[in-house]
């Protein structure tokens, strides 16, 4: 589903813009928290549906069969408040299954462009008025409160547009994530671009914060210029060595990045690069492309099951091997596993048994 995408027939939560790979229907299958592609057109021809049942509960079906119970993501109470200055909680952040999400600067130094991101949605949620540009360290806090208190939320995950500052937003992102840590007690991961003066990542893990999620978004050189030359322009060494400093600062697998497939790039390069990271202590974070509407990238299509399966079977072993696993995450993208498939496959035959369910994996017929 996650390449092909749900049809639904019911009105489904989902995040329609962001920044980064989005169009997240969110649901439970057999309670397993999942967030698949709702939105996009390519999802008309997609073989999976989401059907009422007789007894008034939903089912998922692939060209009429069904295949497992599902549950709609219920919509959080906290999005009915507002500030005490007229803003709705839900214009602050979001509330992705049991994670309180937030896009702290909904503005890109990259944003219109020739340097913006492809696969990145950041302005078109701003335009749409579905958001506000700034959201202040006091207004997350206070959110975090109302998700945790109202709505289960178990974690934090604050990310932000990168700014034209030295350290690219990360000190900003990083007082959000100690408001949200000191207010609501929740574990947090801030998200940022490697900063030109490493030491910044030091004074990030200094706040209090969790985890940290840095994102090449692709280890293929020539992919990532093409379709993220603001950050080529630093060049991929320059993650490494950033991871290298914050896996000092906050520990091995509390460190991650975004892997997306279905970009052009090479696989072994693929693989290659995140058993480097791994090595170092970094869990790579691998997902299918999911096109944005809005996107440069609206009218792609995400990669065919098969090649992000292949990239899986993989990287995974390898991580065993390391040690390392998203069980050990402690929040953000890595921890929660609803937009890739790459948990399933660690909880396969055996392998992590964190007490988290794991929908069972089948072979085509």
């Amino acid at each position: 589903m996650q390449s092909s995408g749900l049809r639904v027939e019911v009105p489904l939560d989902a995040r329609a813009g962001g920044a980064g790979p989005a169009d997240a229907g969110m649901l439970y299958i057999d309670g397993v928290q999942t967030t698949v592609p709702t939105n996009a057109p390519y999802v008309a021809d997609s073989p999976f549906a989401l059907r009422s049942e007789d007894d008034g509960s939903w089912g998922v079906y692939r060209d009429g069969e069904r295949l497992a119970g599902a549950a709609l993501a219920p919509r959080p109470k906290y999005y009915d408040l507002t500030t005490a200055d007229g803003i709705p909680y839900h214009q602050i952040a979001l509330l992705h299954l049991d994670s309180m999400a937030s896009t702290v600067l909904q503005t890109c130094a990259y944003w219109g462009n020739d340097d913006q991101c492809q696969f990145c949605g950041i302005g078109v949620t701003l335009a749409a008025g579905r958001t506000i540009a700034k959201k202040t360290p006091a207004m997350l806090a206070e959110v975090a409160v109302a998700a945790r208190d109202l709505d289960g939320a178990v974690d934090a995950t604050l990310t932000t547009g990168s700014t034209a500052t030295p350290d690219r937003g990360a000190m900003y992102v990083g007082r959000c994530g100690e408001a949200v840590k000191q207010a609501a007690g929740l574990p947090v991961q801030v998200q940022f671009e490697p900063p030109a003066d490493l030491d910044v990542i030091d004074r990030v893990a200094d706040m209090g914060i969790d985890s940290v999620g840095i994102h090449v978004e692709t280890f293929d050189p020539a992919v990532l210029a093409r379709v993220a030359p603001g950050k080529a322009r630093w060049g991929i060494e320059a993650y490494f060595s950033a991871w290298e400093r914050a896996v000092k600062a906050f520990g091995s697998g509390q460190v991650s990045t975004y892997v997306i497939l279905g970009m052009g790039e090479d696989e072994q390069t693929t693989i290659d690069g995140c058993k480097r990271a791994i090595d170092m202590g970094v869990y790579p974070f691998i997902v299918p492309l999911r096109p944005v509407p809005g996107s440069l990238m609206e009218d792609l299509l995400p990669p065919p099951r098969e090649a992000v399966e292949a990239v899986y079977r993989k990287v995974v072993p390898y991580l065993a091997k390391k040690g390392m696993s998203s069980a050990g995450v402690a929040a953000g993208c890595a921890r929660c596993q609803a937009c890739s498939g790459i948990g399933a496959f660690e909880r396969m035959d055996g392998g992590i048994s964190d007490g988290r369910r794991s929908l069972p994996l089948f072979a085509d017929r």
